[in-house]
């Protein structure tokens, strides 16, 4: 396995019009440290785990040194935000370091966030604080862990340098981001709104030739890539809405083009099923909440629609984002299936499904919590107590779960071999925004013994783990005091 220093680099957006970046080196962090390391994405990078020295990798991912076959640069992208288009975005606090192509042939961006001013910093200091940096570390794990699509983390760099937010100092961090691709929806809006459409024909062959080869020889490349894409899009948002997941900023700028969860901010999951739930404290006209995902995800992508219309007709384009709904109505029902443990499918699949997700909200049950207790449901009064116990009105369940049991009994598997098959999807641990919290604040003491116990529990959610149970039980009562802005 290589180390750091013989990493294979090969750096193919740079060979890409000089005007979709800048190249920029970063700003070095002041007395960076290692706060935590991700083997399990070392391997993706064929990296030699055991072969990490760790003050080695905090000058590397801090700023301090530049890694052998790095050639740093800031993007250039546009987009929506708040349904508002805003021509200045860009990296303005990452930097992509390079590309690592590892010996199956995979290649790997790395991107290192809170690198420093870049040219499209506009008035930001380029900087990523702690909080906000062990919040995407650990999301982006528990993510995975959930099999819902995202970006991940290699590693967590702290220093002693310190930035203003919201009034007080606080210290600085940076996250060695890791994905396939860090394309974004904005990086075509802002070619199409320029009128480079030249560009923004050789930008779709890149991500043809790069991300989606299957479609080189189709009849029509790029319209069978915006399917793709589509198609993606709607199987993420349907994983969101089937985890109680919310993203709380989904401009189009932070949408990638493979379709994964790109740009952790102020996001959260649902402790209590609230479809209006808003995450993000800046986000004052609710355009973000839980319900809106779905819709805001179409919206996004008619945005990138109308930034593709110089190479895919248009009618053909609205031929495919018509197909979204539909798209999105069958993901959505496959979730759902896999949670209950339903492996046919049944036309009543879908009213029980929206019973169940009134039932959530009128009751205020914590969803993944119910799973999971759904999953060992076997009849008896024990199984019966601990799914009643979720509701305060107890009695509101039995009409949804009668249902629940006819239903049950089309299906071919067994009691175990269900229940098997529920708990490798029904989650015992997800990452709630007071175990965030908890990691916050002891690592702001200088412990981060938390982040990475947090980090290798959320690395297997599925498991029960002795010493941990306290993770798997109702939030306590101070998280619903937690106010994450765009900052978190």
């Amino acid at each position: 396995m290589a180390q750091l220093e013989s990493l294979n680099f090969d750096n193919s957006y740079l060979r890409l019009p000089e005007s979709f970046y800048q190249r920029v080196e970063p700003t070095p962090l002041r007395d960076p440290h290692l706060i935590s390391f991700n083997p399990a994405v070392a391997k993706l990078l064929d990296l030699d785990p055991c072969g990490i020295k760790p003050a080695q990798i905090a000058d590397y991912f801090s700023g301090n040194a530049l890694l052998p076959g790095s050639e740093p640069l800031a993007m250039k992208y546009t987009g929506h935000q708040f349904g508002v288009y805003n021509p200045e975005l860009g990296d303005g606090r990452g930097l992509l370091l390079g590309e690592v192509v590892n010996k199956q042939g995979e290649r790997w961006d790395l991107h290192l966030k809170g690198a420093g001013k870049t040219a499209f910093s506009r008035f930001g200091d380029g900087r990523a604080v702690l909080r906000s940096s062990i919040r995407e570390y650990l999301i982006s794990e528990a993510m995975h862990g959930l099999n819902i699509p995202t970006t991940r983390a290699l590693c967590l760099v702290g220093s002693e340098e310190m930035v203003m937010r919201e009034g007080m100092m606080e210290p600085c961090a940076a996250v060695l981001r890791v994905t396939q691709c860090h394309i974004r929806f904005g990086h075509f809006e802002h070619l199409y709104y320029t009128r480079q459409h030249d560009a923004l024909k050789e930008l779709a062959d890149y991500a043809l030739e790069r991300f989606f080869p299957e479609f080189l020889e189709a009849e029509q490349p790029y319209l069978a890539m915006f399917t793709e894409v589509v198609q993606r899009s709607a199987s993420l948002v349907a994983k969101w809405q089937a985890y109680g997941f919310v993203h709380a900023v989904l401009n189009t700028d932070n949408m990638s083009l493979i379709g994964e969860t790109f740009d952790y901010g102020p996001f959260s999951f649902l402790d209590t099923y609230n479809p209006s739930l808003i995450s993000n404290h800046n986000d004052h006209q609710g355009r973000y909440a839980f319900a809106q995902q779905p819709g805001i995800i179409h919206w996004n992508l008619s945005c990138l629609a109308q930034a593709l219309l110089p190479l895919i007709e248009r009618e053909d384009l609205v031929k495919v984002l018509d197909s979204y709904p539909e798209r999105y109505r069958l993901a959505e029902l496959a979730e759902f299936r896999k949670r209950m443990g339903l492996q046919l499918e049944m036309e009543v699949d879908e009213e029980l499904i929206r019973d169940l997700t009134k039932l959530f909200a009128s009751e205020a049950v914590d969803m993944n919590r119910f799973f999971r207790k759904l999953s060992d449901f076997d009849g008896s009064e024990e199984s019966l107590a601990n799914l009643m116990g979720l509701l305060r009105n107890p009695a509101q369940l039995t009409p949804w779960l009668l249902k629940y049991e006819a239903r049950l009994k089309d299906e071919p598997a067994s009691f175990p071999i269900r229940r098997a098959q529920m708990r490798s999807v029904n989650p015992e641990f997800i990452l709630r925004n007071y175990m965030a919290e908890e990691a916050i604040q002891q690592a702001t003491k200088g412990d981060f013994s938390l982040v990475n116990e947090l980090l290798g529990l959320l690395r297997n959610p599925m498991e029960e783990l002795e010493n941990y149970e306290v993770y798997a039980e109702k939030p306590p009562e101070w998280a619903a005091g937690i106010c994450l802005t765009c900052s978190s």
